[in-house]
C-alpha cells in the first residue's frame, strides 16, 4: 500500500482544486499554462515548472484510480 492510498479522497480532491487552480483570479495557473503550451509560448523554465507544480496533484489523483 503506497502513501497515496492512505490519503482520503476528499483531501486529495481539495488539494487538486486549491493547488491546481490557485491563484483563481484573473485566470487559474493550470489553465494559463495549458493555453501557453497550446500556443507554443511556454518557453521559460519558470512557466514549465509552474505547469508541472500546479498539475502534479491532478496527475497523482489520476494515477491513483483503481485498474479493472
Amino acid at each position: 500500500m503506497s502513501c497515496l492510498d492512505r490519503i482520503p479522497w476528499w483531501l486529495a480532491i481539495a488539494a487538486v482544486v486549491t493547488l491546481g487552480l490557485a491563484p483563481f483570479v484573473p485566470e487559474p495557473h493550470v489553465w494559463e499554462k495549458l493555453r501557453m503550451l497550446a500556443q507554443g509560448t511556454l518557453t521559460r523554465p519558470i512557466d514549465m515548472f509552474d505547469l508541472a507544480f500546479h498539475g502534479a496533484p491532478g496527475e497523482s489523483l489520476e494515477d491513483d484510480q483503481p485498474t479493472p
